[in-house]
């Protein structure tokens, strides 16, 4: 099991997210999974980018 989503992990979400940053990037840059990635913009109501 994964750790919870603290507010700073879910801001930069969606920062990158706004700036376009596909999803594998995104999963990178904040040490989780593409699967919880896009479960999390899911959530938030987030369409994440297309993977480049």
């Amino acid at each position: 099991m994964t750790s919870s989503w603290t507010f700073e992990a879910v801001q930069s979400l969606v920062t990158l997210a706004k700036e376009g940053a596909p999803v594998s990037v995104i999963s990178l840059k904040l040490k989780r999974s593409v699967v919880e990635v896009r479960a999390k913009l899911d959530e938030l109501g987030i369409i994440p980018p297309a993977e480049a």
